[in-house]
């Protein structure tokens, strides 16, 4: 772990993580519920913070505040959303973490992805030699993987960190002892959820009690998981991958605690001990597209988010997007999200067990010869097939049409994304999750924390010819999730994330395009009405996109599934005067938190 000055004693910074409010809001008390009060966007210097919970955002400012960067003030944001977003992330889930290291001025990425266990195959979600249904899945031990989230944070604090585990967890055992305050989202989630979590002992008491979800207004405390951080920061990591707690965790998974006299079929699980013990977080080169005079970096494989958003990035490039109208823009946004989505599918999963070609597939030829397809005026039929990315380029659009075709995704669309920046330089983008709102469903008894089903990120039965996301003992679920660092010169611009399952991917891809090519400022590009096209045969969009141009070129419309929005992004924005711009979601999600060390207009 790297040190830098001022480094601090656990009560030190515990206690600047309650006295310190976000920007713009009135102090917390020492103990107690904290402010609700959510300000998306704020400008100023010495560091910002963003996230979707004014609570998280408040802790990793205190880190900052108290002379931590930006890993550490990342880590315990991400620790805080596990209490008070934790239906969308937690310990119990996994993710990804890409960093702008100053001092190197290098971007590296940690994939924090969770595995399937070793017994898993490639038909265990197969029966009878058809897929078995879905919410079958979803509410299982089976969909349980190995999780990578606590060592993401420990892996992340010994490369960048200048705190320790047990610093940068204080604030958030403080919050998960103390509580939050209930908002119309955690209320509506726990409501959404309420049949599934009343089927199990230890969900049911957590988050059902007295049979009800929480009331708007409440204060919701979870004292289990404020003992289980305190037993995580004095033990360390190795408590979950190599101790009593993974133990506990693999009960769970493979004896789920049903209640008794439910109906519903609770599949076991496959985990053993001996898979949390072989988990790790892997250091991975990120990937890296140049686009209009900047570099735009992004998270591997087993990620498909860095290499969607690049290609499609690629492949707009060769358009003036700038020059044209918003509805000649976003066809060619919706196009282009189509072939990169068409060569996901077909190409991307895990690196350790399918030979991703990333290299063409980030390949400036490669898009040009997939620019090709782009009719400017009339939207192709979907979904496209797949490019080949075999090195040998069609690029004047005189070749020959490519006809693989790959299947569709299954991923849920929670998840939580955060980003900081310190007053060093350094940013972090980490987006983590546990999947499905609310996950598997199942809560570790006596942990405070619900467990991932990710893997139902897999394919469950072939939508290809060597279909590279199909299970397999350790293997890493493809995954949508794509934090992104942007550098001028060398010099962090833009940093963004968003949850949302796949259209992630899109709504990444929306943001770079309506900032950096139709002129909106980030906070712009974060509130603007989203379309999110994967290869299918319908755009989804939001209720207040502008469908009546892009429907006179082909395009066909349907909204999300509710509550009717895509994503939960945040971002910052190095501004040329040497400031940070902060901003976060106005409304969706009930609105996110942005703040900065200090403010200035």
């Amino acid at each position: 772990m790297r040190r830098r000055p001022l480094t601090l004693a656990l009560a030190g910074l515990a206690a600047a993580a309650l006295a310190l409010p976000v920007a713009a809001t009135a102090p917390a008390a020492a103990a107690g519920p904290r402010t609700t009060t959510r300000t998306p966007t704020a400008v100023g210097t010495g560091g910002a913070v963003t996230s979707v919970d004014p609570d998280a955002t408040r802790i990793g400012l205190a880190v900052l505040r108290a002379g931590g960067n930006a890993a550490d003030a990342a880590v315990a944001t991400a620790a805080a959303l596990g209490v008070a977003e934790p239906y969308s992330a937690g310990i119990g889930g996994g993710g990804y973490f890409v960093y702008y290291d100053a001092a190197s001025g290098q971007v590296q990425t940690i994939d924090g992805r969770e595995t399937a266990p070793q017994a898993m195959t490639a038909t265990s979600f197969q029966e009878n030699g058809a897929p078995i249904p879905f919410d079958e899945a979803v509410t299982s031990g089976l969909s349980v993987g190995v999780p990578g989230t606590a060592a993401t944070w420990a892996r992340a604090l010994d490369r960048w960190g200048t705190r320790s585990l047990a610093d940068v967890l204080a604030g958030p055992t403080d919050l998960a002892q103390h509580g939050f305050v209930v908002d119309q989202t955690f209320h509506d989630q726990t409501v959404a959820n309420a049949a599934r979590f009343g089927d199990f002992t230890s969900t049911r008491d957590l988050f059902l009690r007295g049979g009800k979800a929480p009331a708007v207004g409440s204060v919701f405390k979870n004292p289990d998981l404020a003992a289980t951080y305190r037993r995580l920061a004095s033990d360390g990591v190795g408590w979950l991958y190599d101790g009593s707690l993974g133990q506990e965790l693999v009960d769970t998974v493979q004896h789920p605690p049903v209640v008794a006299g439910s109906i519903r079929h609770v599949r076991t699980g496959l985990m053993e001990p001996a898979d949390l013990a072989a988990y790790g977080a892997i250091d991975r080169a990120p990937t890296h597209i140049g686009y209009r005079g900047r570099d735009v970096y992004g998270m591997a494989p087993s990620s498909s988010g860095g290499s969607t958003v690049g290609e499609a990035l690629n492949i707009l490039e060769h358009a003036d997007l700038s020059a044209m109208t918003r509805t000649q823009a976003m066809h060619y946004y919706l196009e282009a999200s189509a072939l990169a989505f068409a060569d996901r599918g077909t190409y991307v999963g895990d690196p350790a067990y399918v030979d991703v070609p990333l290299h063409q597939l980030l390949s400036d030829p490669f898009a040009a010869e997939r620019f090709c397809a782009i009719d400017p005026g009339h939207a192709a039929t979907k979904p496209v097939p797949a490019g080949s990315p075999d090195g040998s380029y069609d690029t004047n659009c005189d070749g020959t049409d490519d006809t693989t075709v790959a299947g569709g995704d299954q991923e849920g669309l929670s998840t939580t994304h955060l980003t900081v920046a310190d007053k060093w330089g350094d940013v972090a983008s980490y987006t983590l999750t546990i999947e499905q709102t609310g996950g598997s469903g199942i809560v570790v008894p006596d942990r405070g924390f619900l467990l991932n089903n990710e893997l139902t990120d897999f394919n469950f039965a072939p939508t290809v010819a060597d279909d590279p996301n199909l299970p397999a003992p350790g293997k890493r679920p493809r995954s949508s999730m794509s934090p992104t660092i942007v550098l001028d010169h060398g010099r962090p611009f833009l940093a963004v994330g968003s949850p949302g399952g796949s259209t992630i991917i899109t709504t990444v891809l929306q943001i770079l395009v309506d900032r950096l090519d139709l002129g909106m400022t980030l906070p712009q590009a974060i509130a603007d009405p989203r379309a999110s096209q994967r290869n299918t045969k319908d755009v989804q969009a939001e209720p207040a996109f502008d469908r009546a141009g892009l429907s006179a070129l082909g395009h066909t419309f349907v909204d999300p599934p509710a509550p009717g929005e895509i994503g939960a992004a945040t971002g910052i924005e190095f501004l040329a005067d040497g400031r940070l711009l902060a901003a976060a979601e106005p409304v969706r999600r009930g609105g996110g938190a942005a703040a900065v060390v200090n403010p200035s207009g």
